[in-house]
């Protein structure tokens, strides 16, 4: 069935975000990330009070890959 489409506006569309108009089936966005942060880098909270001394972040990682993209799709 047609679909009928008036006016649209996009503020913004992420690398790996999906943006479509019309009729589909199956949309599957893919989108693998791999964080680093410090101690105290994720702390939400209202009159949140966080003390770190001397924090370090290990980065080194010593697989090649950690989750590939083959097979998907």
């Amino acid at each position: 069935m047609p679909a009928f489409v008036g006016a649209i506006h996009i503020t913004s569309l992420g690398s790996s975000g999906v943006m479509h108009i019309g009729d589909c089936f199956s949309i599957q966005p893919l989108s693998f990330t791999k964080t680093f942060a410090g101690a105290g880098s994720f702390n939400t909270g209202d009159g949140l009070y966080v003390e770190n001394h001397q924090s370090v972040t290990n980065t080194w990682d010593q697989d090649q890959i950690d989750q590939s993209f083959a097979g998907w799709r």
